[in-house]
């Protein structure tokens, strides 16, 4: 049998822009803890580098699909390079505001300019269709794509925090912003491998991707899941710290993406003839079963480890049908800005997840923190039920366009 991940890479220039993708796409994990390092270290103000950091990450969440909306429309050299040049002033400007100790709205307005940072998840995943477009491989490169996210959690995070820490407090958003720019030039230079523009017909979908039935119940569902990600983070530092075993935490964490990551590659070296809308409400059904034993699961970093792995290991499949469910049902002309709905509602779901934990932490103890992930698998599993009739459907072509056709 031979296997599937060595038949994606030998298409000409898919290792390539996978790699730069790589690297362009370390910010995502990088940036956000980056910035509150940095200014948690020189102002000393934690509800400031708060602030600061959410600012950057909502507004980011706000411009991406804007950005890959014009992708779609002009293209990715032509949009992405721009807006990556954009971001990378605003993360050097705000670097120098810190040193500088400029007055505090010039790092709010500098983090803002930051935000315009492209979507490499979604530019990547445009070009695996490209590629693969109506033929199985697809499914494997979503896998890997998956899986990198979850390297990109893991190993992001840790090397920003462990840098500022290491050499000087800047140091996580400068080798962020270097990852950015060097990643994004290698990624938007390879010219072969991107996508063709497809312009919108007359009688095709109009406006923006979140306007498609499916995509906003995929994307309602991947903010759900978010949530449930975020949960993990926010109990495993708040129960490691009650055991007296902080520095724990991160072992807890990267179990939960080991979990995610590994099913994630075996799911894509597999055939399954299960349609996609059916294996994403098997996969959030196992995520929802899952959660339920991490209630229970505080009284030693053992168990809890065993815990957060085993809930760990439908993330990868719950995002892999998910982007398949998008590359399937929404037109070619909106392909690009439906991915970054999709990873946007992933974003904003682990920030009002982190939120929520920590309210319920704070009131109600650590332990009970994980019965958000509880609710939000629950969420997920409704919010995927009942959109399968949509999910169900086909994307036909009609005069050159797109469009959704619900089974009946």
């Amino acid at each position: 049998m031979s296997n599937p991940y060595s038949r994606i890479f030998s298409e000409p220039g898919a290792k390539g822009f996978s790699a730069a993708a790589f690297l362009g796409r370390l910010p995502i994990a990088m940036a956000p803890i980056g910035i509150v390092a940095m200014l948690s270290q020189t102002l000393g103000e934690y509800w400031l580098a708060g602030a600061v950091a959410a600012t950057y990450g909502l507004t980011n969440a706000f411009l991406s699909p804007q950005i890959s909306r014009l992708v779609d429309r002009f293209g990715q050299s032509l949009v992405a390079a721009p807006a990556t040049l954009v971001s990378a002033a605003g993360f050097f400007l705000l670097m120098l505001a810190v040193d500088q100790q400029w007055p505090t709205w010039t790092l709010f307005a500098t983090a803002v300019a930051a935000a315009t940072m492209p979507s490499i998840s979604a530019l990547v995943r445009a070009r695996w269709v490209e590629l693969f477009r109506d033929r199985p491989e697809l499914t494997t490169a979503f896998a890997f794509e998956s899986a990198a996210d979850e390297l990109i959690y893991i190993a992001g995070a840790s090397l920003s925090v462990g840098l500022a820490a290491a050499l000087f407090p800047e140091a996580g958003v400068l080798a962020s912003t270097l990852f950015l720019v060097v990643g994004g030039a290698a990624f938007l230079l390879q010219r072969k491998t991107e996508p063709r523009v497809r312009p919108a017909q007359m009688n095709g979908p109009k406006g923006s991707a979140i306007r498609l039935p499916a995509v906003q119940i995929v994307t309602l569902a991947l903010v759900f899941v978010g949530a449930i990600f975020a949960t993990a983070e926010v109990c495993a530092i708040a129960i490691t710290k009650e055991l007296g075993q902080p520095a724990a935490a991160s072992f807890v964490i990267g179990v939960y993406a080991v979990g995610s990551f590994v099913l994630g590659l075996v799911l894509g070296a597999l055939s399954l003839k299960t349609p996609l809308q059916q294996l994403l409400l098997i996969a959030v059904c196992v995520l929802g079963i899952t959660t339920l034993p991490l209630v229970v699961a505080g009284s030693s970093v053992t168990l809890l480890a065993a815990a957060v792995f085993f809930s760990g290991v439908a993330i990868s499949p719950t995002f892999i049908t998910a982007f398949g469910l998008i590359e399937r049902l929404v037109p070619e002309s909106m392909l690009t800005e439906g991915v970054t709905w999709v990873m946007t509602g992933i974003g904003i779901g682990m920030a009002l997840g982190a939120f929520v934990t920590g309210w319920v932490v704070d009131h109600f103890g650590a332990q009970n923190g994980f019965w958000v992930s509880v609710v939000a698998a629950a969420a997920t599993v409704l919010t995927v039920a009942l959109g399968q009739r949509t999910l169900s459907g086909e994307r036909i072509s009609t005069g050159g366009s797109a469009a959704v056709v619900p089974a009946k």
